[in-house]
Formats: structure tokens, sequence, C-alpha cells
């Protein structure tokens, strides 16, 4: 396989993807690509692997099967594209899209070519687990979640090289990243919101630049709010908070009519993890509930954030050699992107926005 964005200097390719593959069976890296003649020739004899420097010619190698873009998000169209005409299946990395219409695009594009999205949360062993014990009705019927979430980035200091995170129409804000990623796990375990009421607003319009002593405009959105009904008529009501003085978190409580479970994570990422889960039969009190034996092919990746990503690079080795559909790919993405979208036109219109039913890409 051949990772986009495989940098010498380190970066997220580096630090999780690299081992992430280190640890799984039957995947390795072939070959990668960077921007420029120079950076790839660099990265290459970094990792002893081919460097080139464009993603047609990444996809070109024989011995990639695989193309992993690991990029920042308003280059995912530049990237993704050629290499889907070149018929090689393609990851992406999650956000996966600047906006919706971009992400059908790409979903179209891929029709004939095995893709996945990076939203790894859906491949954590805890997470497919709390979903299975919800549905086997553990808390029997579901009344409502209620989520709390903070961040600490979004008002906050930011680095010269996270400044695009600021500008919301670079599709890289909180509403994408940190709440993406958060309502995509809380998705898989309670279900699809059908509809959402919603208000945003951004507290900070004016963001410190490292230790500059400017300051530099934000447009993106630091404080989310969102309601709505789940498909059996439960509610999901999520707060997400940005540069939040008491730091990172993130707190899932559900509520049915038989028990109640309680999912927390201190660093504010639950699709990174680790998660800590509590739960209780009737009027017990909550105690805490562990993954029972068998679920984790990695335990000993756990509680870093390459845990999840070495489930998904298991998954996607699965379905390319047995033909099967695990891991998410760009449909689900696109259905992500549908629910942000909705929740942005929610906000601004001051209305309820309906979520379509699942259809091509949706």
């Amino acid at each position: 396989m051949g990772i986009v964005g495989l940098s010498a200097s380190g970066g997220w390719a580096a630090g999780a993807h690299l081992p992430a593959l280190a640890a799984v069976d039957g995947m390795a890296l072939t070959a990668l690509a960077t921007s420029s003649r120079a950076s790839a020739a660099a990265a290459g004899a970094a990792f002893g692997v081919p460097g080139y420097a464009s993603v047609e010619q990444l996809a070109a190698d024989e011995n990639v099967d695989l193309v992993v873009v690991a990029v920042k998000v308003p280059r995912h169209r530049e990237l993704v594209l050629p290499a889907l005409r070149a018929g090689v299946p393609v990851l992406s990395e999650w956000p996966f899209a600047v906006d919706l219409a971009e992400a059908v695009e790409m979903a179209s594009a891929a029709r004939d070519t095995r893709n996945f999205i990076g939203l790894h949360g859906r491949s954590s062993p805890t997470i497919r687990w709390l979903a299975r014990l919800v549905a086997d009705g553990y808390v029997g019927d579901v009344l409502s979640a209620t989520v709390v979430a903070s961040s600490t980035e979004w008002g906050n200091a930011v680095s010269e090289r996270m400044r695009y995170t600021l500008d919301r129409t670079l599709g890289a804000t909180m509403l994408t990243i940190a709440f993406g990623n958060a309502i995509d796990v809380v998705s898989m375990i309670v279900g699809e919101l059908q509809d959402v009421v919603a208000s945003t607003a951004t507290r900070h319009p004016m963001v410190p630049l490292g230790r500059t002593g400017r300051t530099v405009p934000m447009t993106a959105e630091d404080q989310i709010a969102v309601s709505g009904a789940l498909p059996d008529g439960a509610i999901l009501s999520v707060h997400h908070r940005g540069a939040t003085v008491s730091g990172p978190g993130f707190s899932l409580l559900i509520d049915g009519s038989e028990g109640t479970v309680e999912v927390t994570s201190a660093n504010g990422y639950p699709h990174l993890g680790p998660v800590t889960v509590r739960g209780a039969r009737g009027r017990a009190p909550l105690s805490r509930l562990t993954l029972p034996d068998g679920h984790d092919d990695y335990p000993h990746l756990t509680g870093t954030p390459i845990h999840n990503l070495a489930h998904t690079y298991a998954a996607i080795r699965n379905d390319l050699i047995d033909a099967t559909a695990t891991a998410p790919d760009f449909a689900h993405a696109v259905k992500r992107h549908r629910l942000l979208d909705a929740i942005v036109r929610s906000a601004a219109e001051g209305r309820r926005v309906p979520l379509p039913e699942d259809g091509p890409f949706g």
C-alpha cells in the first residue's frame, strides 16, 4: 500500500498509520507520495520505499493495492479522484471533504472501486461491543441519550500549521473533526438521527496565533448544540464546546427502560480512545463494565491512538481479500456529511431539518 502525506518530518501518517500497519499481518508500506520531488525523495529514503511526487505515480506502482490519503482536508478531492480513476482502492482520512457536494462527487466517482473512510471509532472493539450490548437490550428500550463534549482547540492559541482549521469553509473544524468523529461513535451505539434542531455559535471570533502576540479570525463554530429523534423515537441531545478552561472530555449517557450506560473519554476523542464504560440494570448503582475476552485483536495497543487504526486496517485487509463490507466506506462518509450539513442549515435557518432515508451515498 502507498500513503499520500507520509513525511520524513513526522505527522499523523508517520506517527499513527505506520505503527498501525506494522501491527497488522498482511499489510505493509510499499510506496509513498508527498507534495514535491525533494520531500518524496527524503521520505522514501527515510522509510525505505519508493517516493513519488504525485498520486498518479503512486497509483501506477504495481506494488500499491491501496492508496491512503492522509493529508489536510482541502486536498482530499485532488488526490482521491486520480487514485480512483486509476482503479486503485482508496482509504481517505476523515473529514472526507470540505462540504457535502464534494463528498457526493467523490463517492459517485468511487462506484466501481473499493473505498474506505477513516472513521476509526467504528473499528474500536469497545464501541463495537457497546453497540451490540445496547442492541441486545442491556438498557431495555432506549429512552434518551445525552452527550456533553469539550475540546481545548477552537478558541485557544493555534499554530500556523493548524491555522486552516479556523476557517469553516476548509472543512477541518470542530464540527467536522471533533463533533463529527464523536457523533459517528454515538450513532453506532444508539442509531442515526432522523432529524436535527441545532444552534451553533462562534464565541471566539479572534484566536491567538501561537506566541506571536497576534490574533487571527476564526469562523469555525466553537459551540454546537443539537437535538433530534432516533429511529425508535428516543431523543438524542449533544452539546460540544470549544476552548473549555476545564480541558477536553466526552460523556455519553444512555437512559433506558431497564438500565443505564455511561461512556466517558478523558481526552475528548472517543474514536481514538481509551473509553471508560459503566452500566447498571434497574436502579443499581453504576459499575465498571469491561470488554470481554476475544473482542480485541491488538490488546497491546490499548490506550494509544494506534489501537483503533490497527483494527481499521485489519478490517480493510479482510474486506479486500474476502469481498466483505465491514469497514466504513465513502457512502458512509456522505451519510455523516449529510448530518453535518443538516446541522449547519438548521442553525442558519432556525428550523428542524429532517435527514433523508438511506439511499445512494446517503
